[in-house]
């Protein structure tokens, strides 16, 4: 089986979390990315949320949140994404930059129009009773 690793940003807000839409796609996506050679998890996510939101992610306010694993979107049958995800503090007003369409504030209502990935996160946050 092959894994396609990934990081990814728990933000939540007013009980719904922070989701995004690559350009040219129509799944939406939970912000992160993968790391390039040398990165740490913290740097890489730093990165990634000001290369895809124009944002700052605080480096002394990232947690780790927890690790999630399904079926890779628009992959064959077998290629799993694993992506361990942190909550942070982000610093400045969000805007939808470099390969990123949009993004939006879904509550748990929204589920069905994201990716396989991001289901597994929505039900955990429901359960846990932090997003609506």
């Amino acid at each position: 089986m092959q894994h396609i690793d990934k990081l990814a940003l728990i933000e939540i807000q007013d009980r719904k979390i922070l989701m995004v839409r690559s350009k040219g796609k129509d799944t939406w996506y939970i912000p992160g990315g993968k790391r390039d050679e040398g990165e740490s998890d913290e740097e890489a996510l730093i990165r990634e949320i000001k290369e895809e939101l124009g944002a700052d992610l605080l480096l002394d306010a990232i947690s780790f949140y927890a690790e999630y694993e399904a079926q890779a979107h628009g992959k064959e049958v077998g290629v799993l994404v694993r992506a361990k995800c942190y909550k942070g503090k982000c610093i400045g007003d969000f805007k939808a930059s470099n390969e990123i369409e949009e993004f939006a504030w879904f509550d748990y209502s929204k589920k069905e129009i994201v990716g396989d990935l991001a289901k597994l996160i929505f039900e955990d946050l429901k359960l846990k009773d932090l997003i609506d």
